[in-house]
């Protein structure tokens, strides 16, 4: 079918006061995929529609049959005809007609790192992105009339908005200017009684939902935070009172939490975007949570290496599909609609049902986390009006980014219900609705533990030839939120800014193992509030299958699971009480001391300085195999850099986003650890000295432990030579180290330990250029004693970022002034706050 043009009888209808200006209203039909394009396929469509309207609305679609003869006198070769036809047909469709349609007025986002940098905040990476002119507005399908509820200003940004259950409130997030803040905002249906719920100066706050109980969430830049991969902020899920009381914090994944929707049961439904030990390109998923932040688990998508996202999802009315889209990474917040049913799979090709374009489902693990960008028409803000009849925007045509109000059904029909300028986002009936039953606090109000138990972690799936008698131990590791960043970077899997580790993003915090018990089980306290993940090990604490994504515990909650990536749809319950409930909680025991971020240089460097470096050292026998002194170097130390360089080591780094098999990478997989046992050389490392090691290699082979960098304007994020220096020495010696801040090319050339044995200077054999470069590396090495770059921690964000460390601390003790007042049994509103 060829894309219907905008038709001839387009008009401009006038508004009420309320909308002085003109608004084209533009009715055409939009094409279903080109694989359905012949035409008796579209006059079968609507034939279908039609006679499916008439069977379930009757006397409120009473023109049905009359829409039928019309439908079989029409020509075969008629197609503006047919065209005209199935606008009027499909929009006398009663989910229409009964309510006002609500939606926003505004430009498209500016595309930016990622589907989900859409907060433009001031002070960071993309504020001069920002795009304001907006308008809360409703439409009277019937007539075409378009009222406006409230005009966002000319720099205002109104955006999210969610009608109420019973229909007579609209919550939106409302930011009135560049240099200001997005706020949550509640207003009545009839556009008045407008009132600023959430008013924080440092951070905004987007998507809000109401809640059963009468709570809103929404997501906030209330705990600063950025991407790994990037320099841009993250959201968590918030909650608050319906009255803007007691905000705190429900969500604490490391990147961002989003478009939160409630599903029939009461839980949320949110889109997460987070990482461990994987890419950054296809680790967004749908996910679920209670309304007071317990019981967070993934609903569908964490395994997929395309879309790049899964976002946005909606449950559809009278069953348990969703309506989500399928987005890319680095785009904006669209890209194809897609039609789930998790209890297929959460993973799986069998649970999409449909998709729209048609054809977009080829791109399902397929063409990368970027494969819906070059989609010719992309989709957003779905909202289904029942199981075959749904609400979304679209753009106008390839290439456009205006997006119109459209309605789409399962018949394959799609007709654009509204558009005018600049863009229509987020439509939805301004109508009563079933409110989902209430979930029963489960959370305490405080900071103490949570507890976690496993049915049997021996079972699940990726845990082929595994002994289960081998499995002894699980270990948990936080995976600590990002609070800076830099502007140059290292390339790693992504771009890390600054350096962190060889591949991977994150830094690693180990809090402590428990045993399992012998039935497989395991009961565990850890710390509420905390982002982690859990490894499976040996009796010689050897990982054997690990978490590459996270869970959260909140104070006082229980969680549980049956076993290591069980099927949750599909596991079998026990047929008897797990021994690890019988005998009560464990505490987490400690490895080899308290929890801390783990360095490369502090835990593992001494083992090789202890009993390595007498051979393996700049100048000795085996220099040109592999050198293991700890000697400092560009980003990184010359031990790290060589054992990553020279395949010893066996991790899965920024990985794929499928589940790995056990023993695929780590300590089993490496083959440094063919050097640790037995004896090299004579040379007889202790237990603690091997588990050092081999935990390290399971970690992921991490380097830094913080963040934080003492020298942020470098090379790598970390690199104590100025950037000046950098060009120089690459004319002195030929070498360009800047573009060796990349894995793929990086290797050791500097010990500013060592300046005079630094590699860098056999590039030249002009003694004037070598004594030359041998001073800058040693002024390099001056600045190191004065100022860390952080590879033993000792670089604060005080120290690094004194703006965002104030803003940071402001925020904590706000966040600490809710925390208090839900403690108490008080009430404060972010205006108490502000006041004080």
């Amino acid at each position: 079918m060829r894309l219907s043009q905008i038709p001839s009888h387009v008009t401009s209808l006038h508004c009420p006061r309320s909308c002085r200006s003109l608004i084209l209203a533009v009715l055409f039909v939009i094409p279903i995929a080109a694989n359905e394009a012949h035409a008796d396929d579209e006059r079968t469509a609507l034939k279908a529609a039609i006679q499916d309207l008439a069977a379930t609305f009757g006397s409120e679609y009473p023109t049905a049959d009359i829409y039928l003869e019309r439908l079989a006198a029409l020509p075969a070769d008629d197609a503006a005809g047919l065209d005209s036809l199935r606008r009027e047909a499909l929009l006398a469709n009663p989910l229409l007609l009964r309510h006002p349609l609500l939606f926003v007025v505004r430009r498209q986002f500016a595309k930016d790192h990622h589907n989900t940098e859409t907060f433009f905040q001031v002070g960071e990476i993309n504020t001069n992105s920002y795009r304001g002119g907006s308008a809360l507005k409703i439409l009277d399908v019937a007539t075409g009339q378009v009222d406006t509820l409230l005009d966002g200003g000319p720099d205002g940004l109104i955006r999210d908005p969610e009608v109420s259950y019973d229909g007579s409130k609209i919550i939106f997030s409302w930011r009135h200017n560049r240099e200001g803040a997005s706020h949550i905002y509640e207003i009545d249906a009839r556009g008045d009684a407008l009132r600023q719920l959430t008013a924080c100066p440092d951070a905004n706050d987007i998507d809000p939902v109401y809640l059963p109980d009468g709570g809103i969430a929404f997501t906030s830049t209330r705990d600063p935070k950025y991407c790994m991969c990037n320099r841009h902020i993250m959201g968590n899920l918030f909650r608050m009172d319906g009255d803007g009381a007691n905000i705190h914090q429900i969500g604490n994944s490391t990147l961002f939490e989003g478009h939160a929707t409630v599903l029939p049961d009461g839980r949320l439904l949110y889109d997460r975007w987070e990482y461990v030990d994987r890419n950054f390109g296809d680790a967004q998923a749908l996910w679920t949570a209670n309304p007071d932040g317990t019981n967070h688990a993934i609903y569908w998508g964490s395994n997929v290496s395309s879309p790049g996202g899964v976002i946005d999802g909606r449950a559809v009315p009278g069953g348990t599909l969703c309506l989500a889209v399928f987005a890319a990474c680095h785009d904006r917040p669209w890209g194809a609609l897609a039609l789930l049913d998790p209890a297929r799979g959460v993973d799986t090709r069998e649970a999409i049902l449909r998709t729209w374009p048609a054809d977009a489902i080829r791109l399902f693990n397929s063409g990368g986390w970027d494969s819906t960008v070059g989609l010719p028409i992309k989709y957003e803000d779905p909202f289904p009006l029942s199981d075959k009849y749904f609400l979304a925007v679209r753009t106008l045509k390839a290439g456009d980014e205006r997006t119109a109000i459209v309605l789409l059904d399962l018949f394959g029909n799609e007709v654009v219900v509204h558009f005018e300028e600049p863009g229509c986002f987020d439509p939805q009936p301004l109508a009563p609705r079933q409110r989902p039953p209430v979930i029963s606090p489960r959370r305490h109000n405080g900071n103490n533990p949570g507890l976690f138990y496993v049915v049997n972690a021996r079972a699940g799936t990726h845990m082929e030839g595994i002994d289960p008698e081998d499995v002894k131990y699980l270990r948990v590791v936080e995976s600590p939120p990002k609070r800076s960043f830099t502007t140059p970077a290292w390339g790693g899997q992504g771009a890390q800014a600054p350096a962190m580790n060889w591949h991977s993003f994150e830094n690693k915090r180990i809090l402590g193992t428990v045993p399992i018990e012998p039935d497989g089980s395991a009961y565990f306290e850890v710390p509420s509030n905390t982002f982690v993940y859990f490894q499976l090990l040996d009796g010689d604490g050897r990982m054997l299958q690990s978490m590459r994504s996270g869970t959260l515990i909140q104070p006082g909650e229980t969680q549980g699971c049956y076993g290591c990536h069980d099927h949750r749809s599909t596991s079998t319950p026990p047929s008897s009480a797990p021994l690890a409930l019988l005998t009560g909680p464990h505490s987490l025991e400690n490895w080899f001391g308290p929890p801390r971020e783990f360095s490369f240089l502090t835990e593992v460097q001494p083992v090789f300085d202890r009993h390595c470096v007498s051979c393996h050292d700049f100048g000795m026998e085996e220099e040109s195999k592999l050198i293991l002194a700890g000697d400092l170097g560009l980003i990184f130390n010359a031990s790290y850099t060589e054992l990553w360089s020279k395949g010893h080591v066996s991790a899965v780094g920024g990985g794929p986003a499928e589940i790995q098999p056990a023993k695929s990478w780590g300590s089993h997989a490496s083959r440094l650890s063919a050097y640790l046992r037995p004896a090299h050389h004579g040379v007889s490392l202790s237990q603690e000295e091997i588990q050092r090691v081999e935990t390290w290699l399971d970690l992921n082979a991490p380097y830094y432990p913080i963040y934080e960098s003492g020298h942020p304007d470098a090379v790598g994020g970390r690199s104590p030579l100025t950037n000046a220096e950098t060009t120089r020495l690459r004319e002195l010696t030929g070498v360009n180290l800047a573009a060796e801040a990349d894995f793929r090319r990086h290797r050791v050339r500097i010990s500013f330990d060592r300046p005079e044995l630094s590699p860098l200077l056999a590039q030249t054999d002009d003694p004037e250029k070598r004594a030359e470069a041998l001073a800058i590396i040693r002024a390099g090495s001056e600045r190191l004693k004065v100022t860390p770059r952080g590879d033993t921690g000792g670089v604060s964000l005080a120290d690094m970022d004194p703006q965002r460390s104030e803003r940071a601390a402001r925020l904590a003790q706000r966040n600490s002034a809710f925390q208090d007042a839900i403690r108490q049994g008080r009430r404060i509103t972010d205006h108490d706050i502000n006041q004080n």
